[in-house]
């Protein structure tokens, strides 16, 4: 690709490089970074995100029934992180994570609230790449506030939650209607957070999947720019409504699909939270289970499929080798897992999410098909894809470049990664936790109640260890790490060296921008 690129586009190439070098070195010096390489042959950075993918449902992680061929491709062909977290289970922090390279304390969103991501951070992953050469493109979701803050983005095509047009119409509702005048994108029976599935009423070629899809593939076949790029592609589904097409609904209807799971612990999550479809929790019974679980696998399959056509458009441009392919989420779904639905959860189904790198030849030299077991969370893609860039990640982000542990050098990396939750759906769900992917500690913030899950052995979470007196000491360890890592937020948090209950919602860290955020907060 190299070669052709210099053939192609850089015939006043010098004059380019010495300009660009000049520009980048300026602007990387007003941001304190360092060690800029400079250079037009830097690869690519292509970012895939689904929205709620949880980290069982690809067949690379061992699951047997979902089809994600594309996805365990990107996985044998490069790595998967088997211990992959999302500190923050919801939207709007785990992708202030992504953006800044922070731990939901630093960047300060600590739930899912009415607190939107800041309009600018000091320091953002789009921002920084452009400041250094790259032009970063997002296409699809950014949960962004105002829908179209760009952060550093050059060009933003999106794809939001927010379906309400004379607030804003976004760039696949402006599509929609230009394709199909006389009908409505939203109009699909399904609420944003109901629990059942069904069929896409509408001809496939309209789906937002599609849409997302098909535009990433057409900026990959018509980039003609002479920079590298940072392109982001983020798709809505499988987070719900589940409404894959029909041939990808009717795939896993007749399946024998992964039944949901109980510990005696969730027994008080059996009654439903409410008569309407969007519960939290509830016992809906297996039927209603599979039907769920059948329209979220079409949904993960039917995202899988577009992924395999940018890699595709990518193969076609001959980029595939000089691209860093990095594809994750930003949580999981519970799918009546314990009885809960949705996400904000502690436990797995909505924590663990996948996480998988295919990087270009020459960046790394140890095999593929690696599976890294070292715990990793999504602040460290930031460093991760600066230092891809040739840049050194500044001293102030709490995430670390995963090139490293993929090259075999897990030396001196973190133990644990922390986990929380603010106050959501009800005082019962607010949280802290940590794990380091075998042992998993949960502190109920509303009542004092803790578990303790051994993830080797229990990696459904069914058995909390908790009440076990032989768990005893490990208890008091888990405990101990907690009161440590959440001593330095003051006594609102820990006193007199004791975890304190907090009954009342706390959404943001006094480290949260409020004087970048949009106004009327």
């Amino acid at each position: 690709m190299r070669g052709e690129i210099r053939a192609l586009k850089y015939s006043r190439r010098d004059v380019f490089k010495i300009a660009l070098a000049a520009t980048a070195s300026a602007k990387a010096s007003r941001l304190g970074l360092a060690s800029v390489r400079c250079s037009p042959d830097r690869p690519h950075i292509l970012l895939i995100m689904a929205d709620q993918h949880r980290g069982d449902c690809i067949g690379a992680d061992g699951n047997s029934t979902i089809r994600t061929p594309n996805l365990d491709t990107i996985a044998t062909e490069g790595a998967r992180f088997r211990r992959a977290y999302t500190s923050t289970p919801s939207c709007i922090p785990a992708r202030a994570a992504i953006l800044t390279g922070l731990s939901p304390w630093h960047h300060g969103l600590l739930g899912m609230s009415a607190w939107p991501i800041p309009e600018r951070y000091s320091f953002e992953l789009p921002r920084a790449l452009c400041d250094t050469g790259y032009y970063p493109v997002t296409i699809g979701k950014t949960h962004f506030h105002p829908a179209r803050a760009s952060h550093g983005f050059e060009k933003m095509l999106v794809d939001e939650h927010d379906d309400n047009p004379p607030a804003f119409r976004t760039d696949y509702h402006s599509w929609f209607w230009t394709s199909a005048p006389n009908l409505e994108p939203e109009a699909l029976g399904l609420g944003w957070n109901d629990y059942p599935a069904k069929a896409y009423p509408f001809p496939e070629h309209l789906h937002r999947t599609r849409w997302v899809g098909e535009t990433a593939i057409q900026f990959l076949r018509t980039y003609d720019r002479p920079q590298p790029f940072f392109l982001k592609v983020s798709f809505i589904p499988p987070h719900s409504p589940y409404v894959p097409p029909e041939r990808f609904m009717r795939q896993y209807t007749d399946e024998d699909l992964p039944k949901a799971v109980s510990g005696k612990w969730a027994e008080r999550y059996r009654p439903l939270s409410g008569s309407k479809l969007d519960i939290w929790h509830g016992d809906l019974g297996s039927a209603q289970v599979h039907q769920s679980r059948a329209g979220y696998y079409g949904s993960v399959s039917h995202v899988d499929e577009e992924i395999g056509r940018i890699l595709q458009a990518l193969d076609e441009r001959r980029w595939l080798e000089e691209t860093l392919i990095f594809y994750t989420t930003d949580h999981g779904d519970m799918l009546g897992d314990h009885h809960l639905w949705r996400k904000c959860q502690p436990y797995e189904p909505s924590t663990r999410i996948p996480m998988l790198m295919r990087w270009p030849k020459g960046l790394i030299t140890s095999g593929r098909g690696r599976v890294v077991s070292e715990t990793v969370e999504l602040r460290d893609i930031l460093p991760t894809f600066l230092e891809t860039a040739g840049i050194s990640p500044p001293d102030h982000l709490d995430g670390r470049s995963l090139l490293g542990l993929v090259a075999g050098k897990a030396g001196g990396w973190r133990e644990y990664v922390e986990l929380e939750h603010d106050l959501c759906y009800s005082p019962a769900v607010h949280w802290n936790a940590l794990t380091d992917g075998h042992m998993k500690y949960i502190f109920h913030a509303c009542d004092g109640e803790e578990q303790l899950f051994d993830l080797d052995r229990d990696p459904q979470e069914i058995n909390d260890l908790a009440p076990d007196a032989q768990y005893r000491a490990r208890l008091r360890q888990w405990r101990q790490r907690l009161v440590d890592h959440l001593a330095v937020r003051g006594e609102e948090w820990v006193k007199n060296g004791e975890l304190v209950l907090r009954p009342k919602s706390m959404p943001i860290s006094p480290n949260y921008p409020r004087e970048k955020t949009a106004k009327g907060r």
